[in-house]
Order: structure tokens, then sequence, then C-alpha cells
């Protein structure tokens, strides 16, 4: 299995990071959806997969289980299919037609949940189900994107160090949080090198994960009903929270002006930054770079649909204000 599992490490990292004319700094946006399968989440299905390999977590009759909003169920399902081994994502009402139709056909079985939880979310719903499908089977898997430390692994020795060896000076790095294995990985590596570099979260309006009251949210891949574990390893100097409708407009931005066609999270960092560099004195102009964990096709049928958006706007009463 480890064996063939190596060749799909072809199709994985060596992402491009290219610049964007943005005032007054020098931006750069690191484009994850040129992973296999079209997202940063690539990495880390990859590398937990291998690790439980070796440790032998994983064989071949073992069944993987995993609650996501998207990218990281099409990742797992996508390895887990090419290993002949099952793979069970948990869903819920957020995730995308087009996610869900994919995961449909290439995974063992899939359980979507319609209940939202106690915070407005489904996560701890999800979560509820992965623990009764572990009572119920034997010689089942958690990838456990919240708290296994192999995502910060694949993030530090991957994503993190690309970034730190294509500047030799880096001044801050927005990060969109949600499973927040991405940025405890990429803030220590980045630290490493450049101890005087601001990480700054990207989180959106509803989400608990720093403590804020909780709120229905519509856009998948940003934003938690609950502090994951691995939070705790991240180097975090700020947080900012972006609502929802201005994830949209960043979104529509990063396409209209760069021809980044980009999905919710991305869009929503890109709006953080331009807000956080407004008007602000600076000495010199820093580098920056951001990430765009995905691409925009997932989005198609939400974040660039009109009606979806006027649907948002609509919704304003059920969504935390700033």
């Amino acid at each position: 299995m480890l064996k063939k599992l190596d060749y799909l490490n072809q199709y994985i990292g060596t992402t491009p990071c290219v610049k964007l004319d943005v005032n007054p700094i020098n931006l750069f946006a690191k484009l994850e959806f040129y992973n296999l399968m079209g997202s940063v989440k690539m990495r880390p299905a990859y590398y937990v997969i291998k690790e439980a390999i070796k440790n032998g977590n994983i064989n071949e009759n073992t069944t993987v289980i995993e609650s996501s909003s998207g990218n990281f169920a099409i990742a797992l399902a996508t390895i887990c299919k090419f290993l002949k081994i099952k793979f069970v994502p948990i869903i819920d009402m957020n995730i995308s037609q087009t996610y869900e139709k994919l995961l449909r056909t290439i995974s063992h079985d899939v359980i979507k949940v319609t209940e939202r939880d106690e915070t407005g979310g489904y996560l701890l719903t999800r979560i509820n189900e992965i623990k009764r499908f572990q009572t119920n089977n034997d010689n089942v898997f958690w990838t456990n994107q919240y708290g296994n430390i192999d995502c910060l692994r694949a993030h530090y020795y991957g994503l993190g160090s690309e970034i730190s060896e294509y500047f030799d000076k880096l001044d801050y790095a927005f990060i969109g949080v949600s499973s927040c294995g991405t940025i405890a990985g990429v803030s220590r590596k980045l630290k490493e090198k450049f101890p005087a570099i601001k990480i700054i979260a990207v989180d959106t309006e509803g989400s608990v994960i720093f403590g804020k009251p909780p709120g229905k949210r519509f856009i998948p891949g940003i934003g938690s009903s609950m502090t994951p574990d691995i939070l705790k390893e991240a180097l975090i100097d700020e947080v900012i929270y972006v609502p929802e409708a201005e994830a949209v407009k960043g979104c529509y931005e990063l396409f209209e002006k760069f021809v980044i066609f980009a999905g919710g999270s991305s869009g929503a960092s890109y709006y953080a930054i331009c807000e956080y560099f407004k008007g602000k004195k600076l000495n010199q102009v820093p580098n920056v770079v951001f990430l765009c964990p995905d691409g925009g096709s997932p989005y198609v049928d939400t974040v660039y649909n009109n009606e979806w958006v006027k649907w948002i706007d609509n919704q304003k009463d059920t969504v935390m204000n700033l």
C-alpha cells in the first residue's frame, strides 16, 4: 500500500505563489488549488493516510471515516479509492451539490446529517455520528482533522516549508481557519525562519473557534462549531472576523482583478488583508502572503450564484453582525 501511495506524491505540493498588484503592500497568493483534486487538504490527507499505514492503523480491511465539509473528504475519498480501501465521509447540508455528487460516486458510503447542533452549525452532529459509526463497526480509522498531529506535520513539512523557502523576507501571513491544522503547521514553520512575522488568523462570523458566540454559517471550509484541539499548537498574533457577505465580495474581486477563481476562505482572507492595510501607516512595504486553499468550481451553486448570494443577504438576522 505504501509503494502504491508514493505514486500520488508527484501530484501534491510545489504549488504556485503569485504576486498580486495591491497597494500599499507586496501581496502574494499561494494557489493551493493546484494540488491533486483541487485543494490544500490533499496535503494532510496524504500524510495522515501514509502515517496510519506505516503505524498499522490502516490495512486493506479498514474503513476510513471523517467529518468534512468537502475538501478533506474529497482528498481522502480519492486516496482510499486509489488504494482500494473503504472511505465514509460524514457531510452536512452546507456541502456543495458538486462535492456531494462526487463523494457519492467515489466513496464507499456517504452519511449526511441534517440536524443542526446547539451552536447552530453541523459539526458537533457530524462528530457524534462518527462516534456512533465507530461503536457499531470494526476496524474503523478516524483521520480526525481537528486533533490529529499529523495534519500539523503535513503542513509544517509541506506547505510551511514551501512558503518559507520562497521568501527571503516575510512580514505577514493571513490564513483562514477551520479545522486549524493548516495554521498550526504553517505558523510554526514560518515563525522559525521569520521570528518577527505576524500570523493573522482569518475566521468567519458565527464561528466559535476563538470563543465568539455561535451563529449560523453557510460557506463551508472556514469557521467551525467548536475549537479544534490542534489550535493550541498554532502560533497566532491576531484574529480577524469576516462577514460571509464580505467573503463573497472578496471572491469576486479576486476573480475580476487577478483571474483567481477561488473558494470562500480565499475571498475571506483577501478581504481581511484589504481591510487590515486600508489607511495603515507603514514604514516600509511589507511582504504579505495568503492562501487560496481551493478553487471556485465547488462554489458555483453558492458563492458564485447570484440567487444564493441574495438569499444570504436575507439571512442577516440569523448571522451575527461584526
